[in-house]
């Protein structure tokens, strides 16, 4: 399957080829993570929170039941999420009192609690995040890691003493996110959404996207500004320097495994996965190149590099199995891993080591004497690489668009006044969603593609996945 042809149907093989999910649990949705799977969504995991630990964020993890009771003291987030939710209504065989969902997210449940732990402002910042799993009743055609109704999700929550405080958090946030993404080797697009797109509740929500190869985008995560918006209904507040009571200030930044599938989606190749570095459940594959007569040699020499790279702190896997060099070739390609390292008695002889490259299939050889530091050299050079070429492709696969004539099938830049009539007007004429404007300042001038008004920032539109 080639993905430039049908990358819907690319997505789904190379997800099953690699075998990063199981879909065979009886509920749909709800899908396995398997070790390979699970592994890379760890690693991320693992980056996600040395960000928020350096930065001053604890580690909680709140129950998965909100009473119904909680959950309707903010009545914006009701609306935004009633039709998503799984309610649970009976304990054995008694009917409850009251009414249990299973968290679509974690306002409801954390913030009558913020009102018991924050008292006085020396309790604030209150900075807080969890990992845990989400559900939400996924009505669109579900897809491995992209649209899913048991989600593995990462959400910081954060109080503060007034707005100009929590727009701080919000500055830090988009630090943590660009460090994670190095990682990732992800681009995005940080979009402030307009009013009817944002987030139940908030002030405001930017979104963080990144562009699919079929044209489509696909929102990775969110932060928000809530304001007192959340604080009100749920009683958070504090008292300040002079005695006086006050409400707190919140922000909340959330993403989830999406994460994993915009890596196959965006990184990806028609041999399969093409996985970052510092992800990859096996940075270095080695593959013996064995012949009779020298197969003891080759074995024992391939088995002192493995035992070299490991012990650098490089995550490596030796391919002794009894198959062909070629198959061996075609499976680790599929799966992704960065770099393969080949030795054979005229690479030992020649005290080389030959490698492959499975971001751009450049190939070529090292000295065996620094071949720790030659393959860590080069696992910084895919890093660095794959974040370019992924650049690259996400900027051209964007179009200005002048008037409402065509519509292209990439994501498309225009002017908006910013009035809902003209956003309204423009979703319904082309099919598109509205994915909001630069949260940071982008150089645009131009006139709105609707009523014709002057505006001097873009706007992004996308059909989303």
């Amino acid at each position: 399957m080639r993905k430039q042809e049908d990358f819907s149907e690319w997505y789904n093989e190379m997800v099953e080829l690699a075998n990063l999910t199981d879909k065979r649990y009886p509920i749909k949705g709800m899908n396995i993570w398997t070790p390979y799977g699970w592994k890379i969504m760890r690693f991320i995991d693992t980056y996600i929170r040395e960000e928020c630990d350096a930065t001053g964020h604890d580690e909680v993890c709140f129950p998965l039941l909100i009473p119904e009771t909680e959950f309707k003291k903010e009545k914006d987030h009701i609306k935004g999420f009633d039709a998503e939710v799984y309610w649970v209504t009976h304990a054995g065989l008694n009917e409850l009192d009251v009414r249990l969902l299973l968290r679509p997210t974690s306002e409801t449940a954390m913030y009558p609690i913020f009102a018991l732990w924050v008292r006085s402002h020396t309790d604030l910042p209150l900075k807080t995040y969890q990992l845990v799993n989400t559900f939400r009743y996924e009505t669109k055609q579900t897809r491995a890691f992209i649209r899913v109704r048991e989600i593995h999700f990462f959400e910081s929550h954060t109080c503060h003493v007034d707005e100009a405080d929590a727009q701080l958090q919000v500055e830090e946030d988009f630090v943590i996110l660009e460090n994670i993404m190095e990682h990732l080797c992800l681009p995005y697009f940080l979009l402030k959404r307009t009013e009817w797109d944002k987030f139940p509740g908030a002030y405001y929500t930017v979104g963080v996207d990144t562009l699919l190869p079929d044209g489509r985008s696909l929102q990775l995560g969110s932060i928000h500004h809530y304001r007192e918006n959340f604080s009100r209904p749920f009683g958070i507040t504090y008292e300040d320097e002079k005695g006086e009571h006050k409400f707190a200030h919140q922000t909340t930044f959330g993403m989830s495994e999406r994460l994993v599938g915009a890596v196959v989606a965006v990184h990806g190749d028609d041999k399969g996965l093409v996985l970052p570095p510092d992800i990859s459940p096996f940075q270095v594959v080695i593959i013996p190149i064995l012949a009779k007569g020298n197969v003891e040699k080759v074995s024992e020499e391939c088995q002192k590099l493995r035992q070299e790279l490991t012990a650098a702190g490089l995550r490596v896997k030796l391919d002794d199995s009894d198959e062909r060099p070629g198959s061996k070739f075609h499976n680790w390609e599929i799966r992704g891993v960065p770099l393969r390292l080949e030795m054979g008695m005229r690479d030992i002889d020649g005290g080389k080591v030959a490698y492959a490259r499975r971001d751009s299939g450049a190939k070529g050889s090292m000295d065996r004497a620094d071949a720790v530091d030659q393959v860590r050299s080069l696992l910084n050079v895919i890093s660095h690489d794959m974040r370019e070429k992924a650049k690259a492709a996400s900027m051209d696969a964007i179009q200005d668009l002048g008037s409402l004539d065509s519509i292209p099938e990439k994501v498309v830049r225009f002017g908006w006044c910013g009035e809902e009539e003209c956003g309204r007007k423009f979703e319904e004429r082309t099919g598109l969603k509205m994915l909001g404007s630069p949260y940071q300042k982008e150089e645009y001038s131009g006139k709105c593609i609707v009523c014709g008004k002057a505006v001097e920032k873009p706007t992004y539109a996308a059909r989303s996945m």
